[in-house]
């Protein structure tokens, strides 16, 4: 189930960093670069979440 488990913290850091984005989208003084770095890390989190999902699939094929 180690698996599972790493799923579930990539979850949780997936949630984290919306929230994240989701405040410094209400700040107008958050930097434009510090946005697109949230978005970027967001994103490699999902496709990882994505990935390992996908493998743990074909694993059960």
């Amino acid at each position: 189930m180690a698996l599972q488990a790493h799923l579930v913290e990539l979850e949780r850091k997936h949630k984290i960093l919306e929230s994240e984005l989701h405040e410094a989208l209400l700040h107008l003084s958050t930097d434009d670069m510090e946005i697109v770095e949230l978005k970027r890390r967001k994103l490699m989190v999902k496709d990882e979440i994505e990935r390992l999902r996908q493998a743990a699939e074909d694993t059960v094929h």
